[in-house]
């Protein structure tokens, strides 16, 4: 009798430590992820600069597209030094923005557009876009597996228990126009060279 006792006691005692050391090892990919996110943006910041000193003699009248640029860089640089997921968040929506003001005068200007060098530069922003999503994404699936496992049993018993608590990962707003597709949206884009 007390050999099974035994038994089912060390059977629950090494459940208990697997499940701490999956959480555990779950929260420093986490961390991990969000550094990746960070290396990835900081990769971005270095590259990007760089490419765009090589196109600014086709665009030399675009002056304030680099100016934003160079700030969305010293944003990124700062919030990849403070590994804070927030700040490389919002890092990140800055670089978008001056990116995306980049690309409608690439796509309306056939001259532009014809040059190897914008073509690789375009080429390395979807790139690094795809890089930086792809850090993200395994951001949000890492904190979706932390959170259910926190969650659930026997996780909602035992995480309090260890001093677990939810992982927020990267936020985003549930509010504004993005949640709303227009008729234009849906349309097949045409493109024109």
């Amino acid at each position: 009798m007390y050999l099974i006792l035994g038994v089912i006691l060390v059977l629950i005692v090494l459940y208990v430590v697997s499940f701490y050391n999956r959480l555990r090892t779950t929260k420093v990919r986490i961390g991990a992820s969000i550094q990746e996110i960070g290396n990835q943006l900081k990769r971005q910041a270095d590259l990007i600069p760089n490419l765009v000193e090589s196109v600014k003699g086709y665009m030399t009248h675009e002056k304030g597209i680099f100016d934003q640029l160079t700030e969305a860089r010293k944003s990124i640089t700062q919030a990849a030094a403070s590994n804070d997921a927030k700040q490389l968040d919002n890092s990140q929506e800055l670089i978008n923005k001056a990116l995306g003001a980049l690309r409608v005068i690439v796509e309306s200007n056939p001259q532009i557009q014809a040059s190897g060098l914008v073509t690789d530069l375009m080429n390395e922003l979807r790139d690094t876009a795809d890089k930086v999503m792809y850090a993200r994404r395994t951001l949000i699936d890492l904190t979706a597996d932390y959170n259910t496992a926190i969650e659930t049993v026997p996780g909602i018993w035992l995480a309090p228990m260890f001093g677990f608590q939810a992982e927020k990962g990267f936020t985003t707003p549930v509010e504004g126009e993005f949640l709303q597709v227009n008729s234009t949206e849906t349309e097949t884009p045409k493109v024109n060279l």
